[in-house]
């Protein structure tokens, strides 16, 4: 299916914005990014660090593909309100009034089924065109973070507007007594590749997940509660379904700072995953204050997983700061700063671009299409303001 009429979908509930392909408005920046070496940034990857609990889980609990979440999929999305615009905008929508409105939870990372599958099939996995969004939890409205969870979004004219809510857990206990965990991390970027989930964990690297072991789980008990409450019960703060995580890419570098995984996206043209640092000019105690970088790691040749051992193929020493997304795609870069509410695009060839964006803007996943403009998905975290929406690429490619 186009993305066209999923949009005329998406949209259905209420009207186009006005000034909808408006174009976006840039000012040349003053420089761009400078090249640090590649050879210095390396990742681990342990893709079986898992098997023996989630076999055990998966013959307790039964899994759930995809299609079947979506057929109970819970939660209605909206239009985006008539007051939101912005240059090349191409549609998207909100999340109902709770989890647009909640102080715990907040939205974080972005990826798409085109990033998990590409055009083929009109983009479906599992017969579904999805948006999937992580979030991070806190334990009280301005709290400390005690978990994580990645939303399923129908973007599909053949589907009821829907989303459904996953919890992210961590096996834990023994093979003949399997249970599991929160994991609490920011969940600040996620990338969708084949049947694996990627999600950033920030002083580490990254958590995969296998897209295809979703498990059920038990709905009763209260919402504190999670894990192994008998042989057979399990719970998980009242959620139905839970993703285990299968194992761990480890991050590591000779540069002498590690690098804070605070986003990442999928290029499908070099098969790769880039990141980028969420970090400061100055000022700041919760983050680092330097300038950031951002690396591209490539996939093992011809599958969705890294090798045991993976070089980074590209590094990069960037200008900006406050940064919460990135994406590539075909030699082409663009970085988003939450606290400048700008984007910047930049080539090695063009040099870099400037253009205004909206606020609490967080990660960017790139849409490839064949037959409708390539369009970049975003979204914004803020209370109360938490739109999830796609611009034509075209509009901020310098």
């Amino acid at each position: 299916m186009s993305a066209r009429r999923s949009v005329i979908a998406g949209l259905a509930a209420g009207s186009l914005v006005a000034g909808l392909l408006a174009a976006a408005a840039p000012a040349v920046a003053a420089a761009g990014p400078t090249t640090l070496p590649a050879g210095q940034y390396r990742l681990t990857a342990n893709y079986n660090q898992f098997d023996a609990l989630n076999t055990a889980l998966v013959s307790i609990l039964g899994t759930a593909a995809v299609h079947t979440v979506m057929d109970n999929a819970n939660h209605d999305r909206t239009a985006l309100p008539s007051s939101f615009s912005v240059g090349g905008l191409v549609g998207g929508f909100r999340f109902d009034g709770t989890d647009n409105s909640d102080c715990k939870n907040f939205p974080q990372g972005i990826t798409t089924s085109r990033d998990a599958v590409g055009t083929a099939n009109g983009g479906n996995y599992d017969g579904h065109q999805l948006v999937l969004v992580s979030w991070y939890t806190r334990d009280a409205c301005g709290g400390s973070q005690e978990r994580s969870r990645i939303t399923l979004v129908d973007w599909d004219a053949t589907y009821p507007n829907k989303y459904r809510k996953i919890l992210l857990v961590e096996p834990t206990g023994t093979a003949a007594a399997p249970n599991f965990k929160d994991i609490p991390i920011h969940a600040g970027g996620v990338s969708w590749y084949g049947d694996y989930l990627y999600v950033a964990d920030t002083g580490r690297g990254m958590r995969v997940f296998d897209m295809r072991k979703i498990l059920r789980t038990n709905t009763g008990g209260t919402a504190d509660q999670i894990g192994r409450q008998s042989p057979t019960v399990y719970y998980a703060h009242n959620y139905a379904y839970v993703l285990p995580q299968i194992g761990t890419i480890t991050s590591s570098t000779t540069s002498g700072t590690n690098l804070a995984w605070s986003t990442i996206s999928l290029d499908r043209v070099s098969r790769s995953i880039v990141m980028t640092e969420y970090t400061c000019q100055s000022g700041c105690t919760a983050y680092p204050n330097r300038a950031p970088r951002a690396i591209r790691y490539p996939f093992a040749a011809g599958v969705t997983t890294f090798a045991a051992t993976t070089t980074a193929t590209q590094a990069l020493q960037l200008p900006w700061y406050n940064l919460n997304g990135v994406a590539s795609h075909n030699g082409r870069w663009w970085y988003m700063s939450s606290g400048q509410r700008q984007l910047y695009y930049w080539t090695p060839t063009a040099g870099p671009t400037t253009y205004s964006w909206v606020s609490a803007g967080e990660s960017i996943s790139y849409w490839e299409d064949t037959t409708n403009p390539d369009l970049l998905w975003t979204l914004q975290e803020g209370t109360g303001n938490r739109n999830v929406f796609a611009v034509e690429q075209a509009s901020y490619d310098g």
